[in-house]
């Protein structure tokens, strides 16, 4: 095998305003696995409240690159628990597991839906991100989009305008990226009205989601707070769903053992992304038969998509039927 790398940079249509900061553009990492004439595709992002640091994944891959490519083609599972010994960071884990699934199916010349015997049908509807903004902005930018489905970002909660947001008859979904407190967490869980947001996402800051009570009235979702499998058993109380991406627990090996995991807790689960091209979204895509909710918004977020595959038209989720993931560069 041959292992290659090239920095990209992922340009926003519009500024992206969440509790954490604005951003207009994320700078990621191209993954290539070539075998003979095939090549397979992953990418990581350089998100600053995760802490990557893009070079310090460029010097981990030329350390690892030897040991990658004398390795053996073999199944994608035994390759991701090579991957578990190199200590590796789960943002370009993930990265070189999607590059490998990716490489394994165009060498198979099978879909990973084939690969893995997963239906391509009843693919959940994604979510489009809206970003941090005055209520009214908000909505008008809900009303005047062809989606159905809306993730709206929040900086603290504004308890006399929010619900204003469901009266635009589209569905609606909070994330306050830790944004919340206990106060705002109480009276949404405590108010029949939030019963009508698909779900409200990591209200508090990582580790302290004590005041979540997920028997009460929102449906609370984890993200930060869940990083994987070991995490369902004691987030069971408080939260009733899951964010996962594949970057956050490593990619597409590990998503799926989470997923099967946490439906044994039955939790409901989301595939979401971070800012991404077509090359992430595709290796999203190829798992979000095995979820409720789907946030895969990120390569419709930006103005400079570098590949094709899989992809997202006004929510709808579009499976590519080539081999692998399915992803060629443009």
């Amino acid at each position: 095998m041959k292992l290659s790398w090239r920095p990209k940079k992922l340009l926003l249509k519009e500024t992206f305003s969440i509790s954490y900061g604005n951003y207009d553009f994320r700078d990621a990492l191209l993954i290539s696995i070539s075998y003979t004439d095939k090549i397979g595709f992953g990418e990581c992002v350089a998100i600053n409240y995760y802490g990557i640091n893009l070079d310090e994944f460029i010097l981990k891959l030329k350390e690892i690159q030897t040991k990658i490519e004398a390795k053996e083609i073999v199944h994608p599972k035994e390759f991701y628990q090579f991957l578990t010994s190199l200590n590796l960071h789960s943002f370009l884990c993930s990265a070189l597991d999607c590059a490998y699934w990716d490489l394994y199916g165009k060498l198979e010349n099978k879909s990973f839906s084939q690969l893995n015997y997963l239906s391509s049908n009843n693919l959940p509807e994604s979510s489009y991100t809206i970003s941090i903004a005055l209520v009214d902005e908000q909505i008008q930018k809900i009303q005047n989009s062809d989606w159905q489905k809306f993730k709206v970002k929040c900086n603290g909660l504004h308890q006399n305008y929010t619900f204003k947001l469901l009266e635009t008859g589209k569905q609606i979904a909070l994330d306050s990226n830790t944004s919340f407190s206990d106060d705002d967490c109480n009276f949404l869980q405590n108010n029949e009205l939030t019963r009508n947001f698909l779900y409200i996402e990591q209200p508090r800051p990582v580790g302290e989601f004590q005041v979540l009570n997920k028997n009460l009235n929102a449906v609370w979702m984890a993200d930060e707070d869940c990083q994987n499998s070991s995490y369902l058993e004691k987030l069971q109380p408080h939260y009733s769903a899951i964010n996962i991406k594949l970057m956050k627990c490593g990619g597409i090996t590990p998503a799926l053992e989470l997923i099967r995991e946490a439906k044994k807790f039955g939790y409901k689960i989301m595939i979401g992304c971070m800012t991404e091209s077509s090359v992430g979204i595709s290796a999203g895509i190829a798992v979000a038969s095995l979820c409720d909710f789907a946030d895969l918004d990120g390569a419709n977020l930006i103005s400079n998509d570098f590949a094709r595959g899989s992809f997202v038209e006004k929510g709808k989720l579009i499976l590519s039927e080539n081999a692998g993931l399915g992803i060629s560069l443009l």
